[in-house]
């Protein structure tokens, strides 16, 4: 026998198939009609049954007590609210640097030395220049006593006729030499002095001290490197007070409407993703980061940091509550279904309303006073809510709602929102159990079946 032929049952195989097939035959035409008909019956109920105003092939969940939050989400960044760079304001090399990351210092606190030999030389060299011009200046004065006699002598002289008139004048210019000499020597000891003085004030920078109390959270430069501050003021180090951070958060454009000065936020860090640290946002930056054509605003809000384990350039998922609601009667938003046209407050004639809707007339004729539907009654018996603020507050919605073995549709007004509950102002009670999602066919398809509603005629 060939290996690929199919081989062939066994002979006891072959006979038991023969009786089954063989009992088969033996039943009656109707039993047969009837078992497929009964499997016809089985199929179509799992397939369509339910669909009539029950719940068979439906998930429910009930209404229970909870929180909710409308938020503003964004990604931020952490920054201290007060930080220095630390830089130096000579050139020369970094002689010894007494600070490294992570070192707490307060203000005053040495932390780094620039070599200051050059500067010392100017300074001594300075010095000694000030000491020439002040000897000057006293041998100066010295000729002036000389020359202020010798004038006053030949004053007296020319009023008793014992001098000429030569004599007289030379010793007068000779004064008034003297006296300018002496003023330019003063102002040459003002402009050494005035040079010295920015000599010792650069010798003074080669020590460096912190200007504030914080944490060196950078180092930048390195011991022995040579800082040139001809063009920019090389920065040295970073200092910064961690007691008190930053965060920087990008909203969207599209988003940062919804935000104002005073709300509440908080965030959550990667390695702590179960803490909220809370905040109110300090301000909103008008001018935008543009990433990717895509337009952000930085908006800052400040959270205390005493513990220190908040640090610099940490990402954040950020949070702005525009709405929230606590311990209140909460829905899944997958159970709602908006009402179209419904109205809210509204008391106009009918005559106004059409006039309103006649823009409209090219694609939905306006509903007459007469044939306008109404809305049925609350289950609760409430009236509709004022208009909020809060886009989702005050909006009314259907839910299906499980009664028994049939399903029930009801309004409720909702109030806050957030992308998975919604806080049920009115029409629902705390355990009672809704629908998730939409039914599997409509009420129309259900009834021309011939299946009766479980409930009163839709509006």
């Amino acid at each position: 026998m060939d290996a690929h032929s199919p081989k062939l049952l066994p002979p006891t195989v072959i006979d038991r198939l023969h009786t089954v097939r063989r009992r088969v035959t033996l039943l009656p035409r109707p039993v047969l009609i009837g078992a497929a008909l009964l499997v016809a019956a089985a199929i179509g109920w799992a397939i369509w049954g339910g669909s009539s105003g029950t719940v068979a092939q439906s998930t429910t969940q009930k209404v229970v007590i909870g929180d909710v939050e409308d938020t503003v989400t964004a990604v931020g960044k952490l920054q201290p609210l007060q930080f220095v760079d630390v830089g130096t304001q000579v050139s020369g090399q970094l002689k010894k640097l007494h600070v490294t990351y992570g070192a707490v210092v307060t203000q005053g606190q040495l932390l780094a030395e620039i070599d200051p030999t050059i500067y010392q030389a100017r300074v001594g060299a300075g010095e000694a220049a000030l000491l020439n011009l002040n000897a000057q200046l006293s041998q100066r004065q010295a000729e002036r006593t000389l020359v202020l006699q010798q004038l006053n002598r030949q004053t007296a002289l020319l009023k008793e006729g014992a001098t000429s008139q030569d004599a007289y004048d030379a010793a007068l210019s000779q004064s008034k030499v003297n006296a300018a000499q002496t003023e330019a020597l003063g102002a040459q000891i003002k402009q050494q002095t005035a040079t010295l003085n920015a000599d010792r004030a650069n010798l003074g920078y080669t020590s460096i001290y912190a200007p504030m109390s914080g944490v060196v959270v950078d180092v930048i430069a390195k011991q022995g490197q040579t800082l040139n501050a001809n063009q920019t003021a090389p920065i040295v180090l970073r200092i910064a007070d961690l007691d008190t951070m930053t965060v920087y958060a990008q909203v969207s454009e599209a988003d940062v409407s919804k935000l104002s000065t005073g709300m509440n936020a908080y965030f959550t860090t990667l390695g702590q993703s179960n803490r909220r640290r809370y905040g109110k946002l300090r301000q909103i930056i008008p001018t935008p980061e543009v990433v990717n054509n895509v337009v952000l605003y930085n908006s800052l809000f400040d959270v205390q940091n005493p513990e220190h384990d908040l640090y610099t350039q940490m990402s954040a998922q950020v949070f702005f509550l525009v709405g929230e609601a606590k311990q209140v009667p909460t829905v899944p938003v997958s159970a709602l279904k908006p009402v179209a046209h419904a109205p809210r407050g509204d008391t106009k004639p009918a005559a106004a309303k059409d006039t309103a809707t006649k823009d409209a007339a090219t694609t939905t004729p306006p509903a007459t006073s007469e044939a306008r539907p109404q809305r049925p009654p609350r289950a609760d018996g409430a009236t509709d809510a004022k208009p909020s603020s809060n886009p989702s507050e005050g909006q009314p919605y259907t839910v299906r709602v499980k009664n028994g073995g049939s399903v029930e549709e009801r309004t409720v007004m909702i109030g806050v929102m957030s992308r998975l509950t919604a806080e049920v102002k009115s029409g629902l009670n705390v355990g009672d159990e809704v629908v998730i999602g939409a039914p599997a066919s409509s009420s129309g398809q259900g009834q021309s079946r011939g299946a009766a509603p479980s409930h009163g005629p839709r509006f």
